[in-house]
């Protein structure tokens, strides 16, 4: 954990001011020049939103539609985020991209981002009280565990860390926590959130309660505690604050993400000050990329006219006028790299960019968390506590019949194993392309399943991904168990 320590330092420092530090003595840093006034609390929260920027290559791991690509939805041709080769050749310790990279991985990027938050909450009652002192604190609460449920979820047992990290004696290594340690301490930071943040819509980028309640909802299914996670999605559904979107498409681009009633946590972006540092617009859809690619196991997932499928993947044959974003041409497979057999994304595309090329500024948020998800894990939670009563009918439902997708009403009297399949199915359609389905998946036990043998595309049926029981937990980065024996030990099977 040492090169982890010393990047959470760097990070600490670049991320709460910009001013010089008092370096004194040379192996040591000073928080001297900090921590003086209200506005150094201002600079040093935006420091920790801001490590929810962090890139891996072209793309981020905060950048929800990456993960899709490890999962049966979709397909990355560029191997963006080291997603093909995790399914194609299988996870290793040394594979890269979003697993294991040396310097970018989730694993890096997550303990930059709890640096971030653990120093801020060790410094910031030096000049905050009160009222925004609670408000600041949940909020870096929240960030803090919302990292160590992305790590739990897929490193299992990791490091937990709460010291200030320039309080840490660098010659200690450290030894993982059990998954279960990891998930009380998420549990008990998100609770601090909901008593601490204002219980108001989500507008400007700092999370809200209902944000830090939607995703310990999240996190309770994550832990099988169906009782609890129906029972405080019942309290958001009941609160009132948020609804379903009358535009399903604007959740993913602006302007209409910003007046959205139904996104209740997301990492913002506003170009020209803070674009995404490298297009997502062209890693989805531009020539030569076209990143994000759905396969026909996932088209076929759709019932008959559900106009989602149509907001969500281009098709051959669509034209400008059906979003294709090259004037005077129509989307035609084997062309600019739409891959044969595939089907390129659409969803958080937005339709005025016209022929995006890699310079171009875009600046879609990064939605992590949408309201019509809270009532479909209150279904999913509810439908395992007591069965498909009433409440879960009318949750789905609302979700299918949200406006501009009009989908008609689940069959009555539904079994609880036939309520939970179309659960699952209403899932994996309503959030296609939004990072949900590879972690749904592996808390639903059915990863290997569905994942070892995959064809994912018919086109070329011998190719086919692997997925091992030892996958559910993905692999340490080889660097840091080799830096960190005998502390810290890889993950069973690597």
């Amino acid at each position: 954990m040492k090169t982890i320590i010393i990047i959470f330092m760097a990070a600490v420092v670049c991320l709460t001011s910009c001013k010089k530090l008092d370096v004194t003595p040379p192996d040591k840093l000073s928080t001297a020049n900090f921590w003086k006034s209200a506005a150094d609390a201002d600079q040093a929260l935006a420091g920790i939103y801001a490590t929810l920027y962090a890139q891996s290559g072209q793309v981020s791991e905060y950048a929800p539609m990456w993960w899709e690509n490890f999962s049966d939805n979709s397909y990355s041709q560029n191997n963006q985020g080291g997603s093909q080769q995790s399914l194609i050749a299988g996870l290793t310790p040394t594979i890269g991209g979003f697993p294991t990279d040396n310097s970018n991985s989730l694993y890096i990027n997550a303990y930059i981002s709890i640096a971030a938050t653990n120093s801020f909450l060790a410094n910031v009652g030096k000049v905050l009280s009160g009222d925004k002192l609670n408000q600041y604190k949940g909020e870096a609460y929240f960030v803090r565990a919302f990292n160590y449920f992305l790590l739990a979820e897929t490193y299992g047992n990791v490091p937990l860390i709460t010291a200030d990290p320039l309080t840490i004696d660098f010659k200690n290594k450290i030894s993982k926590s059990s998954k279960e340690d990891i998930l009380k301490l998420v549990e008990s930071d998100l609770d601090q959130a909901i008593t601490s943040l204002p219980d108001d819509k989500y507008t400007t980028g700092h999370v809200v309660k209902a944000s830090a309640q939607g995703i310990k909802v999240r996190v309770l299914l994550f832990e099988k505690k169906y009782a609890d996670a129906a029972a405080l999605a019942k309290t958001i559904i009941s609160g009132g604050l948020f609804s379903l979107s009358n535009s399903y498409a604007g959740n993913f681009y602006k302007p209409d993400q910003r007046s959205s009633p139904e996104i209740m946590f997301s990492v913002q972006f506003q170009a020209p000050a803070v674009p995404h540092p490298f297009a997502i617009t062209t890693v989805i859809i531009g020539a030569g990329y076209k990143d994000l690619q759905g396969t026909q196991d996932m088209i076929n997932e759709y019932e008959a006219n559900d106009p989602r499928k149509t907001m969500t993947f281009f098709f051959p044959g669509d034209t400008p006028a059906k979003g294709w974003p090259f004037p005077n041409t129509v989307g035609t497979p084997g062309v600019n790299n739409w891959t044969p057999g595939f089907y390129p994304g659409k969803k958080w595309l937005d339709p005025k960019n016209v022929d995006p090329q890699p310079g171009m500024l875009d600046d879609q948020d990064y939605v992590w968390l949408r309201y019509a998800d809270v009532k479909l894990m209150y279904a999913e939670a509810q439908n395992e506590t007591a069965g498909p009563d009433a409440s879960v009918y009318q949750q789905i439902n609302e979700v299918r019949a949200r406006p501009g997708v009009n989908m008609p009403p689940l069959p009555a009297n539904l079994t609880q194993a036939e309520m939970r399949t179309r659960i699952m199915h209403e899932r994996r359609v309503e959030f296609a392309l939004e990072g949900l389905r590879y972690f749904d998946l592996r808390r639903w036990g059915i990863a290997k399943q569905k994942l070892n043998g995959f064809i994912q595309n018919s086109l070329t049926p011998a190719v086919k991904t692997i997925y091992k029981d030892n996958f559910d937990l993905w692999p340490l980065p080889q660097n840091e168990i080799d830096r960190n024996t005998p502390a810290l030990i890889q993950n069973p099977g690597y």
